[in-house]
């Protein structure tokens, strides 16, 4: 990262993790212990809360002074988790941020039930915003959430996945959440519309840079950066951009050679640096981080609609960490 963007964005927005950690804990607030044990494993593991950031600073950048923009902020992190919870037992992973992953501790039942808490924890903070637009994203963040992660599903070990068709998949799976946080941030300000529409796009702009970013580091970061193991997403049968493009761009010998990989359902490290190999040779990689890049300009434009502030310099900071962070 470029100047080290993490230690930038720490250095304005520690006061506000603080206080996110501390609402987050307060508001979960189950009636079973054990509820709170599966959900807290994950909860509480070292995420980057990037999401209630994106809304409290979307917020306050709209003027928004009503006080209660942390504990709002929550309902983002808290869909999130459940996301997380939902996806690691589809997917069958074993770890998730360096940790055993829950369903491997616990039932797959319960987990799941568990990710179904989050969600109505997610609706039940919506609710005290006494605000119907912002629980109708909540719910349509929801739907299109729940739609892309099918589509996944569905699409899974295809090799023939289009650009366009994954973009669709990052935009359910990813985008529409981060998006939702920048909306919300507007609608609680009681923004104007172009103003709430400028920070939809930022949103979904960064969203879909991080997950891009997020896709890349399957291949680029080491197994202690990733805290799992590199090759997952190949393992899963989940094609992302940098394969899709090498195979829409290699020759007959390297695309058979490629597609004898994606069949074989274990890999060893030699295999895998191999594969690493052709797809920078390919622009598969360079090309993933040029559109990605893409993205972070564009949601920099977004912005531009707004006076400087110290909320607009973070959010620009973090739209710049989507792209360039190293975890």
């Amino acid at each position: 990262m470029k100047t080290d963007l993490k230690t930038q964005i720490l250095a304005q927005v520690t006061p506000d993790l603080n206080q996110v950690e501390q609402a987050l804990e307060e508001n979960l607030a189950p009636r079973l212990d054990l509820v709170k044990q599966i959900a807290a494993h994950l909860l509480f593991s070292g995420g980057k809360r990037l999401r209630p950031l994106l809304f409290i600073h979307a917020a306050r950048m709209c003027g928004y002074r009503g006080g209660h923009e942390v504990m709002f902020s929550t309902m983002f992190e808290y869909l999130h988790a459940a996301t997380l919870l939902h996806d690691d037992v589809v997917d069958g992973s074993a770890l998730r941020r360096g940790r055993d992953a829950a369903h491997t501790l616990w039932p797959a039942a319960q987990v799941v039930l568990t990710g179904d808490f989050l969600l109505a924890r997610a609706l039940d903070i919506a609710a005290r915003t006494n605000n119907s637009r912002v629980i109708a994203v909540i719910a349509e963040i929801t739907r299109e959430m729940s739609e892309g992660e099918i589509d996944q599903l569905d699409k899974k070990g295809r090799i023939d996945l289009t650009e366009a068709q994954y973009m669709k998949i990052i935009e359910r799976k990813t985008a529409v959440l981060i998006q939702g946080a920048c909306r919300c941030g507007a609608i609680l300000a009681h923004a104007s519309e172009a103003k709430e529409n400028a920070l939809a796009d930022f949103g979904f702009h960064v969203g879909m840079a991080f997950q891009m970013a997020d896709d890349l580091l399957d291949y680029t970061a080491t197994a202690t950066q990733l805290g799992k193991n590199p090759g997952a997403d190949l393992r899963e049968g989940k094609l992302t951009l940098p394969m899709i493009y090498s195979l829409a761009h290699a020759g007959v010998r390297d695309r058979k050679w490629m597609e004898q990989m994606l069949s074989e359902t274990a890999f060893d490290p030699v295999q895998f640096q191999a594969l690493k190999e052709k797809l920078e040779s390919l622009d598969g990689i360079s090309y993933t981080q040029n559109k990605a890049k893409e993205d972070v300009a564009k949601a920099e434009q977004a912005l531009t609609i707004f006076d400087a502030s110290a909320s607009k310099t973070i959010l620009t900071l973090i739209a710049n960490y989507a792209v360039h962070r190293k975890v």
